[in-house]
Order: structure tokens, then sequence, then C-alpha cells
């Protein structure tokens, strides 16, 4: 049929994107059902019109607050207005395409192309959509202003080795308190995976296909919690501190020139606190960063493209070659973030752009003066962070 031709002049956008669409997106799609991610109307009523923009200010409504007074017939009865919040939100927004030459069908020894690039296009922009929001992540844990950073402070649980069965719990009771079992999904590197699985302590989940194959997924559970194994997880190569005698346990001079030392200036990155100093010990090893997020914490919406998907065809280069290009805008905002905009080159932002702590805030209220402002409860922001050694 002319549908499923790899051809300019016989594609189908609405086929190829329902043939893209119900191919299963399964980190997304579980992402979804543990309800991290959350639709936000008023995301969509500002960005998603015809009037839209690439970025903007969303307002939150503040809660109730102060005390109430004694009432005994004599004293005054005070009161107080709630404050505004303001959140911003940017689109991000990528593109790309795919080059085949000639007829697909030769190609791929008869394989039903379309079938095939659309299947590939959904996982192509699941893992694109992940690598977003570790870059927000990543961004969110680098903020530079002084909310910021005590933010980042209480969100932050450093294991001295790897991460046990309290480990979890710990940390998102620390971020936390008493909202802790509203976190729902980890991200974590497989080698932390590893190790936790030789503790028994994670459950692989199964995908039952239309055949009723049933077989385990890269996702599995800890304490009732997702969890995504990636490898894209930050995992940095360093030196921790150390005691003389500890395994491979190196010392610290300034030449490092015999065995079992190393030189001072060679010792980076650091993980001990402050600067490391001569005849000090350390150990090298990798620092892994392990993400833990709430329900409905991140808002998502999926504002589209004019033309998301198209082909088109060069019938001179190569003899004769179809490309298929493909576009999204999307939004990722984490509750009780801001984005500031404060380093952004273009009207979409780049990962190392997302990367970027001067670009995230903590909500608050909007006075120019940092002293004047009011800021969202930071227990209310169900994000933390875990560095461990695996």
């Amino acid at each position: 049929m002319a549908d499923n031709k790899f051809d300019a002049k016989s594609f189908n956008p609405q086929a190829f994107k329902y043939k893209a669409d119900r191919v299963p997106r399964v980190r997304l799609n579980e992402m979804r059902k543990s309800r991290v991610l959350t639709g936000n109307p008023d995301i969509r009523a500002v960005l998603g019109s015809q009037d839209g923009t690439a970025y903007a200010r969303i307002a939150m409504r503040g809660l109730l607050d102060g005390e109430a007074v004694n009432y005994d017939g004599q004293t005054d009865i005070t009161a107080t207005n709630t404050k505004t919040f303001e959140q911003g939100v940017v689109v991000i927004g990528r593109a790309k395409a795919w080059v085949e030459r000639d007829f697909s069908y030769d190609i791929t020894g008869g394989v039903d192309f379309m079938d095939n690039v659309a299947a590939q296009v959904a996982n192509y922009w699941e893992d694109v959509d992940q690598d977003t929001i570790l870059a927000i992540l990543k961004g969110v844990f680098s903020m530079t202003s002084k909310q910021g950073q005590a933010f980042v402070a209480k969100h932050t649980l450093e294991v001295a080795g790897p991460m046990q069965a309290t480990t979890l719990n710990t940390a998102t009771a620390k971020a936390c308190g008493d909202r802790k079992k509203n976190f729902a999904l980890v991200f974590m590197h497989s080698t932390v995976a590893t190790n936790l699985e030789n503790l028994n302590l994670l459950t692989a989940l199964k995908f039952t296909d239309k055949d009723g194959m049933t077989r385990d997924l890269s996702l599995y559970t800890w304490g009732g919690k997702l969890v995504v194994v990636d490898d894209g997880m930050p995992a940095v190569d360093g030196y921790f501190p150390a005691a003389e005698g500890d395994p491979g346990a190196l010392k610290v001079t300034t030449e490092g020139s015999e065995d079992g030392e190393i030189k001072k200036d060679d010792a980076k990155p650091y993980f001990g606190d402050g600067e490391v100093q001569e005849n000090a010990f350390v150990v090298p090893g990798t620092l892994y960063t392990t993400y833990t997020l709430g329900e409905g914490v991140l808002s998502f919406e999926d504002l589209g493209a004019k033309v998301p998907n198209e082909m088109a065809r060069d019938p001179k280069t190569n003899g004769g070659q179809d490309t298929l290009y493909t576009r999204q805008r999307k939004v990722f905002a984490p509750f009780g973030i801001s984005y500031e905009k404060k380093s952004q080159a273009s009207l979409s932002p780049t990962d190392a752009e997302l990367e970027n702590g001067a670009n995230w805030d903590i909500v608050h209220s909007g006075e120019d003066q940092e002293q004047d402002r009011s800021y969202i409860a930071d227990k209310a922001i169900l994000i933390c962070r875990i560095l461990s050694r695996g």
C-alpha cells in the first residue's frame, strides 16, 4: 500500500503518528503510572495557545499562614493575606532527522520500513525526554541562590559506601519529612541497581506482549517505588577519604613518586570535605548520583509542533534518498522550582543550559530584594538526591 512506502510522495503523517504512538514507550508510560508526570492546564493555556510563547511565568497561589489569635472577647482579630508565587516555565524544543538511501524495502530485506521507523522514533524520543529530565535535575541540584543552596543541602543524602536497605527511606525523610510516602520513582545507575539486586532489594517489572510472552523490563521497584536504571546517570571517578591500611589507600604527597603514593594535584576530584591535604590518605572510586521523585512533581505538557513529522525526497544524492524529519516541543516543569532563564541563548534551552544552576531557583513571591520574598516550603518539593559509591 502507498502509505507503507518510505517515500516523500506517499508519506502519510497521520498514519505515521498513529504507528509511532502505538509503540509501547516503556519509560514514560511507567513514569505516568507512577504519577510523577502530571498535566498542567495553566501551562497548556499559556504556552499551547496560538498566541503562546516559548517562556512564561505561571502564578502559583499561596497557602494560608499566620498564627490564630486568642478568642477571649478582648483580643482584636488580625488579618493577613496570601501571597502569589511565580514559576518560570520554558518550552524545550528538539528536532532530529534520519536519511535512508533509495528504497527502504530493498535495504531492509522486505521489512515494513514504516513500522520499523515508527518503533525506533518512539524509543528515540523517549530517551531524549529522559535526558531532558536528567538535565533539569542536574540544574536543580546546581542552584546558586541562597535559598536554592539550602534546598540542595537538605534534599541531598551522601552515604559513605554503597546504598543499603535503609538509604532510600532516610534520604526521603531528610528531604520531606512526613511527605516521604509521596515519593514514587527512583533514577539510578546500573552499578547502583546491581548492588541493590545483590541485596535482593529490587523487584523486576514484567511485560506481557500481544502473543502472551512475558519478559523482564529494565524497570524495577524498590520499596514500592518505581526504579528506572539508566547508565546516563551521573557517575564521576575521583578519590574518597581513606585511612592508612585501607585496601587501595594512597598517601597524598607533593611528588607522589613512591609506591602507594599519589601526587596532591592528581587526587581530583576529591569527594571529602574541603581540599585534600598532604599526608592524608585517599582511595580511588566512583561517586554515583541517584534521584528520587515524588507524585506530581513534574508538570508535563506535550505542546507539539506545526509539522511534527515529514518526509523529503532527494532523487540525486547517493542515487536517491529519503529523509524523515521529526520535531517536538515539550514542557517539563518541576513543582516548586522556577526556570529563571538567566542564561539562555535562543528560544529553546539546550541540555547544557538546563544543567546550569543559575537558571533555576525556588519558587518565590517575586519581590526584588531576596529578604522580602516568601518562598514555597521546601518539604513540598518531592525531589531528593542520593550520592553513593555504588
